[in-house]
This record gives structure tokens, C-alpha cells and sequence, in this order.
């Protein structure tokens, strides 16, 4: 008899399952999970080794695709998915109809496998949790909870809309740095550009005179013969510092120090944390409205909050819920952030000479506000947790949205400073040496 491998959430307690269990086929291994208390969110079978290399083609219709399935791709899907379902067409028609319609990829592969999981028994969540490259547990668990309460067009609504104002307010962020981004690097190139092929010109002239050289115009010759001697870590020394932060947050600990200084650095640190609050605070409404118990909400809040701190917290609120305490206390009491070395290093590097005392003065402060605190309180009390929860993340979009033009707007006048900086320096140092020259010729 074959060996199913599954995964499971406990309807009793929310916790998740992981076991075996053994079934002629899969119907009656999903038939004796369910009879446990469970619901399924994966199952396999064990295959040998012969199994494997029988099964080793694809199937009719997949392609070969690498990665994940883009945000605005899903949202599409799952917009169109609603429409269908409101209309009143059965699931597995529907799910045929947008999967003729994507491009060859992920998506169309996952659709395609979720329609054959639905002919052979599975239900609509069980199908597309088998995806999870497509389908993520988020998704898959408001799919389950609209299986579960018979209004799945409800919740594919409601999931829609959630998808599209995170990808809108997504987009605005990316949107907003785009120009700042964009100015940078062209200014890099025509300064590189200068100190390359401009100044080594203007040193000859110099050298062929053989005046003594004022200090601005010797430190410009001196940067540059760095750059045309070292040119090549202009664009390895971003790379390197990229991975050397990749290879830092590989270990947990330090992770956690880099995610908490993108919480606390001067300016940026305030769109980060309301980004993560918006979408956190979105998510959890979202999951509660629909109907999935609060201990499973936080996990999958959890894994989608993109931040360490974040994960502590709300993975620290589970547990006091678990004990028996309200949601509000714990948020309060663990959103306060311990005290990290990785984090304070960062500080240092970024701000040399006063790093360790910003940090000191800063990290004690709470990622979440009374704000939330106050409005999470009052949805317990008045059991509309969800709605109070939507209204946290609309306020938070609106300031994110606010703050991403503040700083848009100062990042203009701050670059255009900047390069006028750096060319007036550049021109002024050539032009010393040579009105001196044109003196003393005259």
C-alpha cells in the first residue's frame, strides 16, 4: 500500500501538521486525514527510485519555467477568477478558461496542474496548495475558508482587492525610486567619465608647466589616477558590498540586525516600517474576515511580513493568544526590539563617528504604534477586529503613499546640490592652476 506524505493544519488548534499516513490512493488518504481533524494543505506520494524515473516527463501542455509567478500576473488571475465565479461558472471550467488564456509559464502550468488535481477529487485549496510556487499559503487558506462557509466568490473578491492595493501601493514605492535611482547612476558615469578621460588631460598641461599645484586642484589629480588605476571597483565595490550583506543575513542573528536597521535608519526607516505595518495589518484582516482562525492568521502574517522583527512579534503574539492573553497586550509588550551588535555595526559603518550613539538613542523605540495598539484593543472589545484592522492599513497606505512624495521631492534638490557640488569642485580645481599659469605668463 503507498505511503502519503502530508501537511496539515489542526482545525482545533491551528497548528501545523506534518505525517504520513497510509491509503490505497489519494482520495482515501485525504478522506482519512480529514476524519483526524485535519485539513489538508499538501500531500504526496513516496516514490521509489523506479517511480521517479518513470514519471520524469512533463506533461501535455507545461513548459519549462523557472521562478515564481509575478504579483500583478496573480492579481489578474485571481480578479478574472472572481468574475467567472460570480457569473455562476463552475470552478473547474473557470480555472480552464484563464489557464487557455496565460502565457506559457508558471501560471499556466499551475492552473493546468490545479484542474487535473480538481478532476481526480481535490478540492479548489488542496489543488492549489500542491502549487505553492503560484498559490501561497495566504492564498490558499482564504480559498479554504470560502470552501469552508460556501461563499468562495466572496472571498476571491475580497482576496482580488487585497492583492490590488498591495501592488498598487507597491508599484508607488518602486515608482518613487526609480528617479533618484536613475540620476545617480548617470552621475556616477559622467563623473567617472571626467576623472578618466578629462583630467588626466588637464594633468599633462600641468605637468608640462611644472607650477606648484594648489591643494584642490592636487586632491582632484589624486582621485583620479585612483579611478584610472582602480576602475574596476566602481562597479565591484556595490556588488561586493551587496553580497557581503547576503552573506550576513544568512546567519539569523545577523538578519535580524539588518532587518532592524532598515526599521530605525534616519528617513527610510519610517517607509519601511509603515510598508510592513500596511501589508501586516492588511493581511490579518483579510485572513480574519474570511474566516481563518486567528493562530494560523498570525502564522501566515508571519511569513508574509518580509522582516525578521515583525516575524518575532507577531510569532511572540501567537504564542500569549495561545496562552490565553488578548491580542493587544502582547503586540505592545514585544514590539519593542532587543538589543542587537549586527544592527549597531551597520549604524557605524553608515554613519562613522556617531552610528553607535544614533543607535543607542533609537532602537528601544517601538515598531508598532499606539496607533495600532489602540485600534486592535477596540476591534477586540467590539469584535470587529477585521475592520478595524482595514482601517489601520488604509491609514498606513495613505501615509505611506504621503511619504514616498516627501521624499521624493527632497531627493530632487538634495541630487541636484549634489552634482552641482561636484562639478563646480571639479571645475574650480582645473581652472586654479590655469589662471595662475595665464598670470604668470601675462
Amino acid at each position: 500500500m503507498p505511503t502519503y506524505q502530508f501537511e496539515a493544519i489542526d482545525a482545533a488548534t491551528g497548528k501545523e501538521i506534518r505525517d504520513t499516513v497510509d491509503a490505497a490512493n489519494e482520495l482515501e488518504a485525504q478522506a482519512t486525514i480529514r476524519s483526524m481533524g485535519y485539513m489538508v494543505t499538501k500531500i504526496k506520494a513516496r516514490k521509489g527510485k523506479a517511480a521517479v524515473a518513470a514519471s520524469g516527463g512533463r506533461k501535455p501542455g507545461r513548459t519549462f519555467a523557472i521562478g515564481g509567478v509575478k504579483g500583478k500576473d496573480l492579481t489578474l488571475f485571481t480578479r478574472q477568477l472572481s468574475i467567472l465565479q460570480d457569473a455562476g461558472l463552475p470552478i473547474l471550467r473557470s480555472l480552464k478558461i484563464l489557464a487557455d488564456m496565460q502565457k506559457p509559464g508558471r501560471l499556466k502550468n499551475s492552473l493546468l496542474d490545479t484542474c487535473d488535481e480538481i478532476e481526480s477529487g481535490s478540492t479548489l485549496s488542496e489543488a492549489m496548495s500542491k502549487s505553492p510556487k503560484a498559490f501561497d499559503r495566504l492564498y490558499c487558506n482564504m480559498i479554504r475558508a470560502g470552501e469552508a462557509g460556501g461563499a468562495l466568490e466572496v472571498i476571491l473578491r475580497r482576496l482580488a482587492e487585497f492583492m490590488e492595493r498591495s501592488e498598487a501601493l507597491k508599484r508607488k514605492v518602486k515608482g518613487a525610486l526609480v528617479y533618484p535611482v536613475v540620476v545617480v547612476m548617470v552621475a556616477v558615469g559622467i563623473l567617472a567619465y571626467i576623472m578618466i578621460s578629462i583630467v588626466p588631460q588637464f594633468k599633462k598641461i600641468f605637468d608640462d608647466f611644472g607650477s606648484e599645484l594648489p591643494p584642490m586642484t592636487q586632491t582632484l589629480i589624486n582621485i583620479s589616477n585612483l579611478t584610472v588605476n582602480y576602475w574596476y571597483l566602481i562597479p565591484l565595490l556595490p556588488i561586493g558590498f551587496v553580497l557581503i550583506i547576503k552573506a550576513i543575513k544568512l546567519i539569523p542573528y545577523g538578519r535580524f540586525g539588518w532587518d532592524l536597521f532598515l526599521l530605525k535608519v534616519i528617513i527610510f526607516g519610517q517607509l519601511v516600517e509603515k510598508n510592513i505595518l500596511s501589508r501586516s495589518t492588511r493581511t490579518l484582516g483579510t485572513l480574519l474576515s474570511s474566516g481563518v482562525p486567528i493562530l494560523e492568521a498570525l502564522n501566515i502574517t508571519k511569513e508574509t511580513s518580509g522582516n525578521m522583527m515583525f516575524e518575532r512579534l507577531f510569532q511572540k503574539t501567537s504564542d500569549a493568544i495561545r496562552d490565553g492573553e488578548a491580542i493587544a497586550k502582547p503586540l505592545k509588550a514585544y514590539s519593542i526590539p532587543p538589543f542587537n551588535v549586527v544592527s549597531m555595526l551597520f549604524w557605524t559603518v553608515f554613519f562613522p563617528g556617531i552610528g553607535a550613539l544614533l543607535y543607542l538613542t533609537r532602537y528601544k523605540s517601538p515598531v508598532v504604534d499606539d496607533l495600532v495598539i489602540n485600534m486592535v484593543d477596540v476591534g477586540e472589545e467590539s469584535g470587529e477586529l477585521d475592520t478595524m484592522l482595514y482601517k489601520v492599513s488604509d491609514t498606513y497606505d495613505e501615509e505611506v503613499a504621503v511619504l514616498t512624495e516627501s521624499l521624493t521631492s527632497l531627493m530632487e534638490p538634495l541630487l541636484i546640490i549634489f552634482l552641482g557640488g561636484a562639478v563646480g569642485f571639479i571645475v574650480i580645481a582645473l581652472f586654479m592652476p590655469l589662471i595662475k599659469l595665464i598670470n604668470d605668463l601675462s
